[in-house]
């Protein structure tokens, strides 16, 4: 497989789109908005120093296992993050920049003959909550010989948690760290309960200024 260059450090930013994060979202996660002022400052931190930005996004189609109008907010949800809507965007705060984006139906092949040369950000898009679901993550992530990420966004005990674990369960002794305060639950009493498993998995847990105080 072909490997890219990496910087060993991504950003990897979770779902931060305006149903998730505005209070008049369509699926709007309790909170979300107290946080945009960190994901900015991380968003602004990593462009500022070189640092890789991977980003998942929600790009649901009306007919998605996901969506329900009738949900148990367990496994399916209320419609929300509609390709193409304004509520699919993200918000302007974590804009991505030279994005590329990556469908779920893109052949790996394809994705990885345009990795070289590509600097910039890189958006997958998916239809699931776990991001993995993408079949291009995992080749992508390789490719990147990726040494290091750090996560956040929302929601903390769905989208964050499949990309937490998935990670883990992948790529063991790949250094991860949490944002604790860029990130949001749906059920924010379940946060202590995450936050320690993945601590003794190894997971590291920092506060926004740890990361944009330290030299990268």
């Amino acid at each position: 497989m072909t490997r890219i260059p990496s910087d060993a450090c991504v950003f990897w930013d979770v779902d931060t789109q305006v149903d998730f994060i505005h209070p008049n979202g369509k699926l709007h996660v309790a909170g979300a908005e107290t946080i945009v002022g960190n994901l900015a400052a991380l968003t602004d931190f990593a462009h500022a120093n070189g640092i890789r930005i991977v980003g998942s996004s929600d790009s649901h189609a009306p007919t998605d296992d996901e969506l329900s109008e009738t949900p148990d907010f367990a496994d399916t949800y209320p419609p929300h993050c509609l390709a193409g809507t304004p509520g699919q965007q993200r918000i302007p705060e974590t804009a991505l920049r030279d994005v590329l984006v990556v469908e779920p139906d893109d052949a790996t092949a394809d994705v990885l003959e345009r990795l070289p040369g590509h600097a910039g950000d890189i958006l997958f898009h998916k239809r699931y909550f776990d991001v993995f679901t993408n079949p291009n993550v995992g080749p992508v992530v390789q490719a990147l010989a990726v040494d290091e990420v750090v996560l956040y966004g929302v929601a903390l005990d769905v989208c964050n948690r499949y990309a937490v674990e998935g990670l883990l369960e992948r790529y063991p002794g790949l250094p991860i760290t949490l944002v604790t305060d860029a990130v949001r639950a749906i059920n924010e009493d379940r946060r202590g309960e995450l936050l320690a498993d993945w601590q003794r998995r190894g997971v590291r847990l920092a506060r926004t200024v740890e990361i944009i105080a330290k030299p990268r």
